[in-house]
C-alpha cells in the first residue's frame, strides 16, 4: 500500500521534506482490532510538531491520526462493527484501562496512553487498523473529507470548550483560528455565544466574521468588551497573557496546545479576580461521541484545503499549516 512515513524529524522547508513516499505491506488487524481502508486524513498541528521532532515519536512512524474511511476487516472479538461501515480515528489510541486516571473517568489522563500517528501508524496511508474500542462511526451526512478534521480538531476544540466553562449566550474568545477554532466557533455559536476572535492573520479574520464572530482582531488589540472564557490555539506562550488581559472576574483561559513556546512572566494582577489558567490534554471517548453527535446535529462544516497523498503535496500541507496559511482545515485526499 502507499503510505508517507517519518524516519528522520526535521524541520519543515522549501528544501527539506521530511515525509517520504514509501510502499508498505497493507497491515492486518490483531485481536480487538480493525482495519480501515482510508478515505482521508487531516493534518494536524500535532502532526507538524512530530515531524519537526517537537513531540518525540515511535520512528519510523506514519503520522496522522484524523482518519476516515471504511471497515475492510475485523480481527478476533472487535465487536459493534462490519464491514463497509463509515468510521474515524483520531489521536486517542489506546489506554490502560486500570491505572487512577482510567477509574475515575479520565481517560485522556492516562499515563500508559498511546496515540495514532505517534505511537502506532496512521492515516498517511491507504490502509490502517486501530484499537475497535477507539474507532468512531461517522454521522452519514458528511463527507469523509469534510469529516476526517472533526476527529481531532473537533473533538479537542469541544473538549477546550467544555473545559473554559463558557456557558450559553456567554462572550468566548478564540485566540488563533485554524482548523480546531473553524469548528469550534460553530459550536459556540450554536450554543448562542457571542465569539471574539483574535488571530494575527487578516485571512484568518475574515474567515472568524464570515462565520458569526462578533469581532475579529489581534492578539493586542481590545475588543470593547471582558471575556467571559478563552480557548488558545495557538503554539505561542505570548498568547496566554494576551487572553488573560481579555478575560472577566472568574473566567477560565482553556490552553489547547500539545507543545508551545514558553509563557513569559505575567503581573498577578493577571491572575487575580479569581480568573483560571487551565491546559487541555488529549480526550476521552465520550467527548469523541458527544461532538460527533453533535457534528450532526448543528450540522457542522469543516471548510476544507485537500492535498494528494504523495510526499511532495504532504510535505507542502504541512509547511502550509505551520505557516498558518490554510482557511480551516488541510486534508489529505487518500482514495
Amino acid at each position: 500500500m502507499r503510505a508517507l512515513r517519518l524516519s528522520r524529524p526535521a524541520p519543515l522547508s522549501a528544501s527539506e521534506r521530511p515525509l517520504r513516499e514509501v510502499d508498505l505491506p497493507a497491515p492486518d488487524p490483531g485481536p480487538g482490532e480493525v482495519a480501515i481502508d482510508v478515505d482521508a486524513c487531516g493534518i494536524c498541528r500535532t502532526d507538524v510538531h512530530i515531524v519537526e521532532g517537537e513531540v518525540g515519536a515511535r520512528l519510523p512512524i506514519v503520522p496522522g491520526h484524523q482518519a476516515a474511511g471504511r471497515v475492510s476487516a475485523l480481527g478476533a472479538g472487535a465487536d459493534g462493527f462490519s464491514p463497509g461501515d463509515r468510521v474515524g480515528v483520531g489521536w486517542m489510541a489506546w489506554v490502560c484501562g486500570r491505572c487512577r486516571f482510567c477509574e475515575s473517568g479520565r481517560e485522556n489522563l492516562c499515563e500508559r496512553a498511546r496515540f495514532t500517528g505517534r505511537d502506532r501508524d496512521g492515516g498517511y496511508a491507504e490502509r490502517l487498523t486501530a484499537d475497535a474500542r477507539w474507532v468512531f462511526p461517522l454521522p452519514r451526512t458528511v463527507s469523509a473529507e469534510d469529516a476526517a478534521p472533526l476527529l481531532c480538531a473537533g473533538i479537542i476544540g469541544y473538549r477546550a470548550l467544555r473545559l473554559s466553562g463558557i456557558g450559553p449566550g456567554g462572550r468566548l474568545g478564540l485566540f488563533g483560528f485554524g482548523a480546531s477554532a473553524h469548528l469550534a466557533i460553530q459550536v459556540a455559536r450554536h450554543w448562542g455565544c457571542s465569539v471574539y476572535a483574535f488571530t494575527r492573520e487578516a485571512h484568518h479574520r475574515e474567515l472568524a466574521l464570515a462565520m458569526g464572530a462578533a469581532w475579529a482582531g489581534g492578539a493586542e488589540e481590545d475588543p470593547g468588551v471582558a471575556l467571559d472564557a478563552a480557548v488558545t490555539f495557538a503554539p505561542a506562550g505570548e498568547i496566554v497573557p494576551a487572553a488573560l488581559a481579555r478575560l472577566d472576574r472568574g473566567g477560565t483561559v482553556a490552553v489547547n496546545a500539545i507543545h508551545m513556546s514558553p509563557i513569559p512572566s505575567l503581573d498577578y494582577e493577571r491572575l487575580y479576580g479569581e480568573r483560571t489558567v487551565r491546559s487541555v490534554m488529549n480526550s476521552t471517548r465520550r467527548d469523541a461521541l458527544e461532538f460527533l453527535d453533535l457534528a450532526a446535529e448543528i450540522p457542522i462544516r469543516a471548510r476544507v484545503e485537500t492535498f494528494a497523498l504523495t510526499e511532495a503535496d504532504a510535505n507542502d500541507a504541512l509547511l502550509r499549516v505551520r505557516r498558518g496559511e490554510v482557511d480551516g482545515a488541510a486534508v489529505l485526499k487518500i482514495r
